[in-house]
């Protein structure tokens, strides 16, 4: 039988653990969305991390349960390490370096954004390398050339905000509630995508995006309608605004297809959801993989999966192990 791997992920707001073979099948994958966020219209790091003080050992219990195992049967614990929000993260590690130290097992930090990428090797039909992989969530925006299981070469990133953030302001803007994903497509299946033109960041150079002039034309446009007008404009807005994002995405993704000549196409992070993203790539010419939801957002059985192909700490450096917020170039 395959060994397993219990992974721990907490760098954002949501509570996960998920146990997964060392073969790459998901035993469990368990999500506890904090749910206390939307209030404020955004995360609040504080609040984040508090929350998944009260949550992460009760997650891992229900992870291990469904996964009909306990630690006895765990090979190795794998943690997301960064980037993410370093309270929310150093809960995560906290907890998995203790397990790993209790129970003498190895112990795997996880960059975030690997996990994201190795979401696309999970069974049943995994995506192997080598493919040009988009991830775009709340927190990042970036494009990589995926070569093999343990690394990825970045191609272009987020100048500013990310994709996620981009809807996450828009929707606020709009009076749609948090998370603004959802929100906004939701909305925007009622409006026409064509009757407002909003940049795409045509003008920035090679593969990286922009979404800050975005957003700023939509709260221009937003104001220069006025009250009344605006409110019956909302679902064209929503509709123009996420076109515009998708547009964006969408672009640079054909342009590296070409500057790499990869044949093949897999995108990750919450923003994966987005039907019209899906649409809209699905039309490039190329084989296009994206992961269930599940492991599209935050999810602990993508970092798992992705310890699967990292090499455990030693002792000292187990022991030793902190969070990080950002990685290279700022991603």
């Amino acid at each position: 039988m395959s060994g397993l791997v219990l992974g721990i992920e907490t760098s954002c707001d949501d509570t996960c653990a998920a146990v997964v073979t060392t073969d790459g099948e998901i035993r469990s994958n368990v999500i506890s969305s904090q749910g206390v966020h939307d209030r404020y219209g955004g995360v609040v790091p504080e609040v984040a991390a508090r929350r998944h003080l009260e949550l992460v050992n009760l997650v891992v219990d229900d992870a291990l349960r469904r996964a009909h195992a306990d630690l006895d049967d765990i090979e190795r614990v794998a943690v997301t390490q960064g980037p993410g929000l370093v309270g929310a993260l150093l809960v995560g590690v906290a907890t998995a370096k203790g397990l790993a130290a209790a129970r003498g097992l190895p112990l795997c930090a996880v960059d975030h954004l690997q996990g994201h990428v190795s979401a696309n090797f999970l069974g049943p039909e995994p995506f192997e390398p080598p493919f040009l992989c988009l991830i775009a969530s709340g927190g990042h925006t970036f494009l990589a050339r995926v070569e093999g299981h343990a690394g990825f070469e970045v191609l272009g990133a987020t100048l500013d905000d990310a994709a996620g953030e981009a809807f996450d302001k828009g929707a606020r803007m709009l009076g749609l509630p948090f998370p603004g994903g959802p929100a906004v497509q939701r909305l925007a299946s009622e409006g026409d995508p064509e009757a407002f033109d909003f940049p795409i960041a045509a003008g920035v150079p090679g593969l990286d995006f922009s979404f800050a002039g975005l957003k700023t034309s939509l709260l221009y446009r937003i104001r220069d309608l006025g009250e009344e007008r605006g409110a019956e404009c909302r679902a064209d807005l929503a509709a123009s605004y996420q076109r515009a994002i998708v547009e964006a995405l969408a672009r640079r993704v054909e342009r590296a297809l070409e500057q790499t000549g990869l044949p093949r196409l897999a995108i990750g992070g919450g923003v994966a959801a987005n039907a019209a993203l899906r649409e809209r790539v699905g039309v490039l010419g190329v084989e296009v993989a994206v992961p269930p939801l599940e492991l599209c957002t935050d999810n602990a059985a993508m970092i798992a999966g992705a310890a699967r192909f990292a090499e455990p700490l030693d002792r000292a450096a187990a022991l030793a192990l902190d969070a990080y917020a950002t990685g290279a170039r700022g991603l």
